[in-house]
């Protein structure tokens, strides 16, 4: 296990250092090669807080690669390491860095280039520094996936846990270039960040916790139209997760911010669709097959952007629809009103997101689909592509939940952690489609035998519950 090393005392740590640096004899003069550098100011703070001497010469070569090595005596710098006895790997001995690499090593920040040997001399890339800080500064699991292109990255969990904390923005929109070397200079952006940020900025999450998506219910009454409901999707129809480790399978996400370059869209459901620019990146995560949803979840505005059947032709964007919703509210688009998916509602709030789960808990409700539902939807959904008005057929925004005696203890930790949220959240109809499939994000993370056994599972074993007068909060 890595040493604890909370980011309050890492401010703590940066602080000490500077200030000891005002008064020292020993700080290294001005380096001459960095001036007008895009990581100037990095530099400088790396060498007023004395974590570094450069590269030799008066120089620090801010974009020479970084060797493992060097980033072991970076990282034993910076987090006041303490000594050890221990001689983890067999190919640094006699290396100048063997002390920090031992250190890094009993710290549990690093376990080698495999597990006899440290590769002190290779070239560090982005992916394996990612590792090193999130277990080096103990950073928090990451909320969402923010990348596009670290998909088959071992280090991708700790990538996510570094964007999160805003001590990486990528290499460019949407990508962070897991297997490109790190420069000095980069290192030294990445240490001044991790070392000064007071941490992650307050998350923006999925809609308030008083919205419908948002509020468990485990406590409210049986339809009394329950059975009939269930019997019309399919009381003997399996479950089934519409996701899993095949990156071609479920529904992708895209992270994106102020930085991320705006598309204008044409639309074919145009008087039902938003008309703004949507912040579409190079290359985005879009959704296989016919409805080529394209979602993105734009962290800095904290604002929702969503698109059906997605196109890029002539340079310029076509979809069927597209909708956006202010994340900090509970506003409902107008009555009558489609968005990416055929109930007017949101998509992202009722995936199931890799994160959520391996953060041991979802607390919102699933989106799930039917074969045939009725010409009329219920709060929250807003709009309605039905069959006709046969009562037995569900209306949009029909809300579910296992029941409550369902025995789930033989079943996957990821599994269990879907199947509880199932019961205390519930399902939302949002589409038509298969029965009971409900929707997750693509990640290669799933373990898919745990999602499998979820096919156990049948219809019957579900609920409709009586959502009359159940709203979101102002």
């Amino acid at each position: 296990m890595a040493r604890p090393f909370h980011r309050s005392v890492a401010l703590a740590l940066s602080l000490s250092l500077l200030s000891a640096a005002t008064v020292s004899a020993e700080v290294v003069p001005p380096f001459s090669d960095i001036d007008g550098h895009r990581f100037e100011q990095d530099i400088e703070w790396m060498r007023l807080a004395e974590l570094t001497q450069g590269c030799g010469g008066g120089l620090f070569c801010p974009d020479a690669p970084v060797t493992r090595g060097q980033m072991a005596r970076f990282l034993d710098l910076a987090l006041e390491l303490p000594p050890t006895t221990t001689d983890a790997f067999g190919d640094d001995n006699g290396n100048v860095h063997e002390d920090s690499i031992n250190r890094l090593a009993a710290a549990g920040i690093t376990t080698g280039c495999d597990p006899s040997r440290f590769c002190p001399r290779e070239n560090v890339t982005r992916g394996q520094m990612a590792s090193f800080l999130a277990r080096g500064f103990d950073l928090p699991l990451a909320t969402r996936d923010w990348f596009g292109d670290d998909d088959r990255s071992p280090h991708q969990t700790n990538i996510n846990r570094l964007a999160e904390s805003r001590i990486t923005t990528g290499c460019r929109h949407v990508r962070f270039c897991p297997d490109d070397t790190v420069t000095r200079g980069q290192m030294a952006a990445f240490l001044h960040r991790a070392l000064t940020s007071s941490g992650p900025p307050e998350a923006c999450t999925l809609f308030p916790a008083s919205n419908v998506w948002n509020k468990r219910i485990d406590g409210l009454s049986v339809a009394s139209n329950s059975g009939t409901m269930i019997t019309t999707i399919g009381a003997n129809e399996d479950l089934h997760p519409d996701f899993g480790e095949y990156l071609g399978y479920g529904i992708p996400i895209n992270v994106v911010g102020a930085s991320t370059p705006r598309s204008t869209v044409t639309f074919d459901y145009d008087d039902e669709s938003d008309h703004v620019p949507y912040p579409v990146p190079p290359g985005p995560r879009m959704e296989g097959g016919g409805d080529r949803h394209i979602l993105m979840w734009d962290v800095d505005a904290c604002r929702l952007y969503e698109l059906f059947a997605a196109e890029r032709s002539g340079g310029h964007w076509y979809a069927g629809s597209g909708a956006t919703w202010d994340l900090e509210s509970n506003a409902l688009r107008p009555d009558g009103w489609t968005s990416a998916d055929a109930a007017g509602l949101p998509i992202l709030p009722g995936l199931v997101r890799y994160e959520e789960v391996a953060s041991g808990a979802i607390e919102h409700a699933i989106r799930f689909t039917a074969p045939r539902t009725r010409d009329a939807h219920i709060y929250p959904a807003r709009h309605h592509a039905g069959d006709g008005n046969a009562s037995s057929l569900p209306p949009m925004g029909l809300r579910v939940r296992l029941k409550a005696g369902f025995d789930i203890d033989g079943f996957g930790p990821q599994a269990q952690v879907i199947l509880t949220a199932m019961k205390e959240y519930g399902m939302i109809l949002a589409d038509n489609g298969s029965p009971w499939f409900f929707s997750g994000s693509s990640d290669i993370r799933w373990d898919d035998d745990q999602l499998n056994d979820l096919k156990a599972l049948r219809g019957s074993d579900f609920e409709v519950v009586n959502t009359h007068g159940f709203v979101s909060g102002p």
